[in-house]
Protein backbone atom coordinates (compact mmCIF):
# COMPACT_ATOMS: atom_id res chain seq x y z
CA UNK A 1 0.00 0.00 0.00
CA UNK A 2 1.11 3.54 -0.68
CA UNK A 3 2.11 5.60 1.86
CA UNK A 4 0.03 8.57 3.37
CA UNK A 5 1.56 11.55 5.06
CA UNK A 6 0.62 11.77 9.15
CA UNK A 7 -0.73 14.88 8.69
CA UNK A 8 -3.42 15.78 11.53
CA UNK A 9 -6.14 18.72 10.98
CA UNK A 10 -4.11 20.70 13.47
CA UNK A 11 -2.02 21.35 10.78
CA UNK A 12 -5.05 22.91 8.61
CA UNK A 13 -5.29 26.48 8.98
CA UNK A 14 -6.35 29.63 8.01
CA UNK A 15 -3.49 32.04 6.13
CA UNK A 16 -4.34 35.96 5.92
CA UNK A 17 -3.32 36.37 2.29
CA UNK A 18 -2.01 39.76 1.60
CA UNK A 19 -4.40 42.23 0.70
CA UNK A 20 -4.45 46.25 -0.23
CA UNK A 21 -7.51 48.09 0.27
CA UNK A 22 -8.29 51.81 -0.88
CA UNK A 23 -11.45 53.53 -2.02
CA UNK A 24 -11.35 51.78 -5.60
CA UNK A 25 -12.02 48.28 -4.27
CA UNK A 26 -9.76 45.83 -2.54
CA UNK A 27 -6.80 44.33 -4.20
CA UNK A 28 -5.58 40.66 -2.83
CA UNK A 29 -2.28 38.42 -3.84
CA UNK A 30 -1.40 34.80 -3.07
CA UNK A 31 2.00 34.22 -4.53
CA UNK A 32 4.92 32.50 -3.94
CA UNK A 33 6.11 33.51 -0.35
CA UNK A 34 6.96 32.83 2.93
CA UNK A 35 3.36 32.97 4.03
CA UNK A 36 2.59 30.45 1.48
CA UNK A 37 3.90 27.16 2.26
CA UNK A 38 4.37 25.43 -0.70
CA UNK A 39 5.69 26.96 -4.16
CA UNK A 40 2.02 27.14 -6.50
CA UNK A 41 2.52 25.00 -9.10
CA UNK A 42 -1.87 25.03 -10.53
CA UNK A 43 -4.97 27.31 -9.91
CA UNK A 44 -8.22 26.10 -10.32
CA UNK A 45 -11.70 27.65 -9.73
CA UNK A 46 -15.03 26.01 -9.26
CA UNK A 47 -18.12 27.89 -9.75
CA UNK A 48 -21.71 28.08 -10.64
CA UNK A 49 -22.55 25.70 -7.68
CA UNK A 50 -25.51 24.72 -6.48
CA UNK A 51 -26.11 25.18 -2.58
CA UNK A 52 -26.78 21.32 -2.30
CA UNK A 53 -23.32 20.20 -3.64
CA UNK A 54 -20.92 18.99 -2.51
CA UNK A 55 -17.61 19.21 -3.59
CA UNK A 56 -13.80 17.77 -2.69
CA UNK A 57 -14.16 14.19 -1.41
CA UNK A 58 -10.65 12.89 -1.67
CA UNK A 59 -6.94 13.62 -0.26
CA UNK A 60 -3.45 13.48 -1.75
CA UNK A 61 -0.29 11.40 -1.02
CA UNK A 62 1.73 14.65 -1.80
CA UNK A 63 -0.22 17.44 -2.88
CA UNK A 64 -0.69 20.45 -0.51
CA UNK A 65 -3.21 22.79 -1.36
CA UNK A 66 -5.06 26.21 0.09
CA UNK A 67 -8.81 27.13 -0.85
CA UNK A 68 -10.23 31.19 -0.84
CA UNK A 69 -13.54 31.55 -1.13
CA UNK A 70 -13.19 34.18 -3.77
CA UNK A 71 -16.89 34.78 -3.92
CA UNK A 72 -20.02 33.61 -1.38
CA UNK A 73 -18.92 31.28 1.67
CA UNK A 74 -19.15 27.38 2.19
CA UNK A 75 -17.62 25.18 4.28
CA UNK A 76 -14.76 22.97 4.16
CA UNK A 77 -14.68 19.66 6.21
CA UNK A 78 -11.25 17.90 6.91
CA UNK A 79 -10.74 15.00 8.40
CA UNK A 80 -7.18 13.14 9.20
CA UNK A 81 -8.50 9.30 9.52
CA UNK A 82 -9.86 9.88 13.23
CA UNK A 83 -11.03 13.22 13.87
CA UNK A 84 -13.28 15.72 12.04
CA UNK A 85 -13.05 19.62 11.35
CA UNK A 86 -15.09 22.02 10.09
CA UNK A 87 -13.70 25.31 8.26
CA UNK A 88 -15.90 28.35 6.90
CA UNK A 89 -14.68 29.98 4.53
CA UNK A 90 -16.30 33.79 3.42
CA UNK A 91 -13.20 36.23 3.41
CA UNK A 92 -11.42 36.38 -0.08
CA UNK A 93 -8.04 37.90 1.69
CA UNK A 94 -8.13 34.18 3.79
CA UNK A 95 -7.15 30.80 2.62
CA UNK A 96 -7.28 27.39 4.30
CA UNK A 97 -3.90 25.83 3.75
CA UNK A 98 -4.28 21.92 3.72
CA UNK A 99 -1.41 19.48 3.80
CA UNK A 100 -0.97 16.16 2.13
CA UNK A 101 -2.91 13.61 3.51
CA UNK A 102 -5.77 15.42 4.98
CA UNK A 103 -8.93 14.15 3.57
CA UNK A 104 -11.69 17.07 2.55
CA UNK A 105 -15.26 18.04 1.57
CA UNK A 106 -16.79 21.29 0.38
CA UNK A 107 -20.27 21.74 0.68
CA UNK A 108 -23.03 24.16 2.15
CA UNK A 109 -22.44 27.08 -0.71
CA UNK A 110 -24.04 30.09 -0.90
CA UNK A 111 -25.83 31.37 -3.64
CA UNK A 112 -22.65 32.78 -6.02
CA UNK A 113 -19.56 31.00 -4.47
CA UNK A 114 -16.45 30.72 -6.17
CA UNK A 115 -13.83 28.61 -5.11
CA UNK A 116 -10.18 29.60 -5.95
CA UNK A 117 -7.73 26.69 -5.56
CA UNK A 118 -3.84 26.89 -5.27
CA UNK A 119 -1.76 23.58 -5.09
CA UNK A 120 1.84 22.68 -5.07
CA UNK A 121 2.02 20.07 -7.90
CA UNK A 122 0.38 20.05 -11.27
CA UNK A 123 -2.71 17.64 -11.83
CA UNK A 124 -1.71 13.93 -11.06
CA UNK A 125 -4.46 11.36 -11.09
CA UNK A 126 -2.22 8.99 -9.17
CA UNK A 127 -1.72 11.30 -6.54
CA UNK A 128 -5.66 11.17 -5.23
CA UNK A 129 -6.78 9.26 -2.90
CA UNK A 130 -10.82 9.23 -3.83
CA UNK A 131 -11.84 6.41 -1.70
CA UNK A 132 -12.67 7.24 2.41
CA UNK A 133 -12.21 3.83 3.31
CA UNK A 134 -8.58 3.16 1.77
CA UNK A 135 -7.83 6.90 3.22
CA UNK A 136 -8.45 5.56 6.77
CA UNK A 137 -6.49 2.26 6.25
CA UNK A 138 -3.32 4.59 4.36
CA UNK A 139 -3.49 6.60 7.53
CA UNK A 140 -3.43 4.09 9.64
CA UNK A 141 -0.31 2.67 8.17
CA UNK A 142 1.34 6.14 8.44
CA UNK A 143 1.39 6.08 12.23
Amino acid sequence: MTEHPSTTIDDCRIISLEHHPDPYGTLTVAQNSSAIPFAIKRLYYIYDIPSDAERGGHSHHHEQRLLVAVAGCFDVKVCDGVSWRTFTLKRPSEALYIPAGVWRTLENFSAGSVVLALSSTKFDENDYVRDFDKFVKLKKNSD
